[in-house]
């Protein structure tokens, strides 16, 4: 077979909505009738994906792959950089933890060596599927940063791709973010920009239109399409997303149930918190200070990428005392990855997994003991709790053993092994299952719990599942994209014929 069709959406900046694009590109793709996969050269995430064999690849080429219908391979996303510490990050290549680097070694001794690595995976997916969708990083004019840059315009070389410029309008100076990125560009480089997209468009579309022939006339590239502010639930990969989430700052009694999640200074994989923003009358707040905190019905302490100085930080905010003091009080309190190894006694770190060695005293919640180790532990789980059904993922480095018999196993997993610890009155929860509230029927049985304990009448037991509610939300990304995009255009780029 022919080698892949290529199209690759760069940006203009860092969250213009690159990743949403190629997303919704997957998905109209599929539905035309082609084999799409996408790909990532390097991503930089706090959120990932784990594969079916136990690979870490970004969140996005997760989602992107559920929404082309293929399964998810590490080849989508060959190198992943997770941010640990200041300038240092941990370096994930083809799924599993290859070393951790700062910023100034990773560029000047590691990019080189990257890059047969990433062309190995480019020329894996040409000759397997019909249209390859590239997802570039930041933006391709960073011109202190080209000379090393594996993510832009050297992936669209050797993939040989079609290159659309996406620029969010919601930010304000869309022009001049197109022509500035553009003149950065060389030659070379501005020929493979084929086509303009303008996201995040809020207001009267005919106001545009001057300005759309303008840019058309001064750089002879085609606008595809404007697209315009559409909030659609789908997972977010970086924490610049944090800010832009449904996150609450509720007056009293706004909502029935209020749920608060500690924003830690290196935090990871918050999209655990998302199936609660769909919940009826469930408030989420993301507390970054003690001020904050209030009296939540329900506390979440999230994964991070490094335990012992997010658990140094929280009790040098005073968050340690305030925790013990909402156990007293009655909140449920539910740690996941990082925030679980931090509700125990203690935290060891031998081999200076997570920093410099020390031990350190945990929160005291639950009676048990972590130990950092270097093989890290990634795989998707199964696991039961009564009669409930769980699916999940686990991501992280420590191995943790309950020291009395306080505290009950959380699940059962499938595998055979005990996972997580809960409180014999239930209020303290610890797992190192991510994922759990997206199992739509255990979420909607805890926020019951929560609102019969308030006096409040539960909310009905049917929900809609997650896989379904994935696909929703991809369809409906995929219509309104489709929608406002010149469809015809995109495939005549790409040479290809199909009835749109």
């Amino acid at each position: 077979m022919p080698p892949a069709k290529s199209i690759m959406i760069q940006g203009t900046a860092s969250d213009v909505g690159k990743s949403m694009i190629c997303t919704a590109l997957c998905r109209i793709f599929s539905d035309d009738g082609l084999n799409v996969v996408p790909f990532k050269s390097q991503n930089m995430a706090l959120n990932s994906f784990v594969t079916k064999d136990g690979g870490e690849i970004g969140r996005a080429q997760g989602v992107q792959a559920e929404a082309a219908r293929v399964v998810a391979t590490t080849d989508m996303n060959p190198i992943l950089l997770k941010p640990k510490q200041d300038m240092m990050s941990e370096v994930i290549v083809h799924g599993k933890h290859f070393l951790n680097m700062d910023a100034k070694s990773y560029r000047n001794n590691f990019v080189q060596e990257a890059m047969p690595i990433v062309e190995k995976s480019v020329r894996t997916l040409q000759n397997t599927y019909d249209v390859i969708v590239l997802e570039g990083a930041g933006s391709p004019a960073e011109i202190n940063l080209k000379d090393r840059d594996i993510a832009n315009m050297r992936m669209a070389h050797l993939a040989d791709a079609a290159v659309v410029l996406v620029a969010d309008i919601d930010r304000g100076g869309v022009f001049a973010s197109i022509i500035g990125t553009l003149a950065l560009l060389d030659e070379a480089e501005r020929a493979r920009v084929k086509g303009l997209i303008i996201n995040k468009f809020r207001g009267m579309r005919e106001l545009l239109d001057d300005g759309l022939e303008w840019v058309e006339r001064e750089t002879g590239i085609p606008v595809l399409g404007v697209v315009p502010y559409l909030d659609v639930n789908i997972e977010a990969e970086d924490s610049l997303a944090l800010s832009s989430l449904r996150f609450k700052k509720p007056k009293p009694g706004e909502f029935a149930v209020d749920v608060a999640m500690i924003r830690l200074p290196r935090i990871s994989n918050f999209t655990d918190v998302d199936p609660f923003f769909d919940e009826p009358e469930v408030g989420v707040r993301l507390i970054g200070h003690i001020n904050e905190l209030g009296t939540p019905d329900l506390l979440i302490l999230p994964g991070t990428k490094s335990t012992m100085d997010d658990l140094a930080w929280l009790k040098a905010q005073g968050f340690d005392q305030a925790i013990a003091h909402l156990r007293e009080r009655g909140t449920k309190i539910i740690g996941i990855c990082g925030g679980f190894q931090m509700l125990g006694e203690t935290l060891l770190d031998p081999d200076a997994v997570e920093g410099n060695g020390e031990s350190a005293h945990g929160l005291g919640l639950l009676p048990m003991e972590t130990i950092f180790v270097g093989n890290k532990k990634t795989v998707q789980m199964t696991g039961t709790r009564g009669q409930d059904r769980l699916t999940g993922y686990e991501i992280h480095l420590g191995r943790t053993k309950i020291l009395r018999d306080e505290v009950s196993p959380f699940l059962l997993l499938e595998d055979g092994r005990e996972d997580g610890a809960i409180s014999h009155d239930e209020q303290v929860i610890g797992t190192y299952f991510h994922g759990l509230f997206h199992n739509r029927t255990f979420t909607r049985q805890l926020v019951n719990e929560l609102r019969v304990k308030k006096g409040l009448t539960a909310l009905p037991s049917d929900v809609k599942s997650d896989t379904e509610r994935r696909e929703d939300a991809y369809n409906m990304l995929a219509e309104h994209v489709r929608s406002n995009l010149d469809m015809k255009k995109i495939y005549e780029i790409l040479s290809i014929e199909v009835s749109v």
